[in-house]
């Protein structure tokens, strides 16, 4: 993707999926002289001028960027193609603004402002942050501050000083989370049941087999595709003594993914997206031993991980049960492999199997089920490529929400209450949490374990998922790996950095492609919700969700500076407890599983401890007192910034 386009429209914009020359060295800045000319501006970017008017847009607008050489640049005129469909610009915009010569970009970065034009809330003018130059071109790139809010106006500014000219441009951003809050709303309307034929008294939750805990070894038998057998393995149980049952079962729930996992785009003034069917799915659940109290056992919602499945909740309750909560569970998307699993239920030497309605499928076609495949639209060189798990996470979501209110109509198996019903999730669980809790009035209180956003930046910084990027880049027509860490080098620097003042060669063409991948992909992301877990959402009442984080310091799967980002997006720091592996004689391990995993003897038990008291009572206990292991709330927020493991991108 090397060669300039759109040289004074879009010279340097990250948008319209074009590719823009990789940086070299900076260049001196000449002061201006009768030979030198003074400094102009050839392009800018957002800018309004790139939308059309769109009556069926929340915003009145809809993004028209051009299509630059389709023949050749076939993953730009794709995700070019899907923003088109967008009725504004990203929450936290790759903005740019390119100059008749060069400049200095620390200078450009002092006094550029984005400020509030029009919208709801109040007003705001910040800098910006994370800076790269690309000498060549005379092009700064660079972000907002903070992040934006959606449906609203906002006027990029540069300062007319120390040379530099006067830059004012207007740009709109798009309505992100009005969809997922209207499939909710389609719930609780009816109309997402009713266009999905699922009859009112086949809401609930639908029991296969009940069975006393005491005794009881549970297995997992996953349909790992055609092309290999079946695989059975124990479940690991840490439950707990106070668990008096475990309940098998399911319940249905409105679709709105088409076969490539893909929710399609429909315009934000309408009632939202449409259904396209219904899905059997499964839950587990959990019931404490004992007399329920009147009213029936309070319950918590578990959302697993990524690659995982709701055979996790065993490891996520030891205590839950003891405290009189009865906690349930399901697949997300794409999980649980395929619809052939099934739960493997032994007791007293006889062993039953009941359907565990997996949701993974051969998305490649190679005859085996991977442990999150589904989850995902088909990858780069795919036209949908970009889209990636944006979708399966939305879908992931109001499957949560329809779980909620099937749990609402009880069962037959054991006394639930049908109001008040928490949420807690792990990793990817704490991701759709938070989407969850911006989206779903119904789920008041969430506990989200080492959640981050967004997506990209994830699989970006995380050792563990960077080949997942370097896997898109890879595939994209033409491929863009330029070599580096696991194939490629962005030079993009992280919040607080220096501006990068000679990116890589190819790097510009990178953070262009994720650029706009993040924009795509926004709606599917947490920090976009996090906001409305404390804020008024537009035309909404004031939020009653009542949230506790938990972040790992070191987590080098959902790295630091990406939980910051979700937090900082919802002003949620007072709310965020940090678990300090790196005081404790582990600090070489990875702490992003210590929720579930008891050998992380600081952690598990007493992370599990908070959030069933937050649960249960809205009270954030610090789980170790006076010691210095757990910071409850965090003392100094600006520690997230780094990713505190060695790694080639920040050592």
């Amino acid at each position: 993707m090397e060669g300039p386009t759109l040289r004074h429209r879009l010279l340097s914009a990250a948008v319209a999926a074009s590719a823009l020359v990789a940086g070299v060295g900076a260049v001196a800045v000449a002061p201006a002289t009768a030979a030198t000319p003074a400094i102009r501006v050839l392009a800018a970017f957002p800018d309004d001028s790139l939308t059309v008017p769109d009556r069926t847009q929340l915003t009145g607008r809809r993004v028209a960027l051009p299509l630059v050489d389709c023949a050749t640049r076939v993953t730009s005129c794709d995700v070019t193609r899907l923003i088109d469909q967008l009725d504004g610009f990203d929450l936290d915009p790759r903005m740019s603004v390119t100059f008749s010569r060069p400049v200095d970009p620390v200078l450009v970065a002092a006094n550029t402002v984005v400020e509030k034009v029009r919208g709801t809330g109040p007003a705001l003018v910040t800098g910006v942050d994370r800076v790269a130059y690309d000498a060549a071109h005379a092009s700064v790139f660079m972000h907002p501050s903070v992040q934006l809010a959606p449906s609203t106006t906002y006027r990029l500014r540069v300062r007319p000083v120390g040379g530099l000219p006067n830059v004012n441009r207007t740009f709109t951003t798009m309505s992100a989370t009005i969809d997922l809050r209207r499939m909710v709303g389609q719930l609780d309307s009816g109309l997402a049941y009713d266009r999905a034929g699922i009859a009112a008294d086949a809401r609930g939750l639908v029991v296969d087999q009940a069975v006393p805990a005491a005794g009881t070894v549970l297995g997992y038998t996953a349909d790992r595709g055609p092309a290999t057998a079946t695989v059975t393995t124990t479940i690991p149980n840490i439950s707990g003594t106070g668990v008096g049952s475990y309940v098998f079962g399911s319940y249905l729930a409105p679709s709105w993914l088409t076969s490539d996992k893909l929710i399609p785009q429909t315009p934000t003034g309408g009632s939202g997206p449409s259904v396209r069917g219904q899905e059997r799915l499964p839950f587990v659940l959990l019931v404490p031993a004992g007399t329920p109290p009147t009213g029936g056992w309070p319950v918590a919602v578990f959302g697993h991980g990524f690659t995982r499945s709701a055979t996790d909740v065993f490891l996520a309750a030891s205590q839950n049960a003891t405290r009189g909560l009865a906690t349930i569970a399901t697949h997300v998307v794409g999980h649980g492999f395929g619809a052939g699993s099934e739960w493997r239920i032994t007791r007293e030497g006889v062993t039953t199997t009941t359907p565990a309605y997996g949701r993974g499928t051969d998305q490649d076609g190679n005859g085996l089920i991977e442990s999150s495949e589904g989850v995902s639209t088909p990858g780069n060189p795919g036209r949908l490529g970009a889209v990636n798990s944006r979708d399966g996470l939305r879908q992931t979501v109001v499957d949560v929400s329809a779980l909620v209110r099937a749990v609402g109509r009880g069962t037959p198996a054991a006394p639930l209450a049908s109001t008040g019903t928490t949420y807690y999730g792990q990793s990817f669980g704490g991701i759709y949490g938070t989407m969850l809790g911006g989206a779903d009035p119904r789920v008041q209180r969430l506990a989200l374990n080492v959640p981050g956003g967004p997506i990209t930046e994830i699989a970006r910084l995380s050792p563990a998922f960077r080949p997942l990027t370097t896997q898109a880049l890879g595939n994209a027509v033409p491929q863009l790996l330029n070599g580096g860490d696991v194939g490629f080098t962005e030079s993009m620097p992280l919040p607080g950095d220096p501006p990068v003042t000679a990116p890589a060669p190819g790097a510009l063409a990178i953070q262009e492609y994720l650029g706009l991948a993040t924009w795509l992909t926004r709606s599917g992301n947490p920090e976009t919700y996090a906001p409305l877990l404390r804020a008024t959402p537009p035309g909404g009442r004031a939020s009653a969700t009542s949230v506790l984080f938990q972040v790992a310091l070191g987590d080098q799967t959902v790295p630091n500076p990406t939980s910051r980002t979700l937090i900082a997006a919802g002003g949620l720091f007072d709310r965020t407890s940090l678990y300090r592996n790196d005081k404790t004689g582990q600090a070489s391990r990875n702490p992003h599983g210590f929720l579930l995993d008891p050998s992380f003897t600081a952690g598990a038990l007493a992370g599990q401890g908070q959030i069933v008291e937050f649960l249960l009572t809205a009270r954030t206990i610090d789980p170790d007192g006076a010691a210095d292991i757990w910071e409850v709330p965090i003392s100094d927020p600006g520690l997230l910034r780094n990713l505190h493991f060695t790694s080639p991108l920040h050592p």
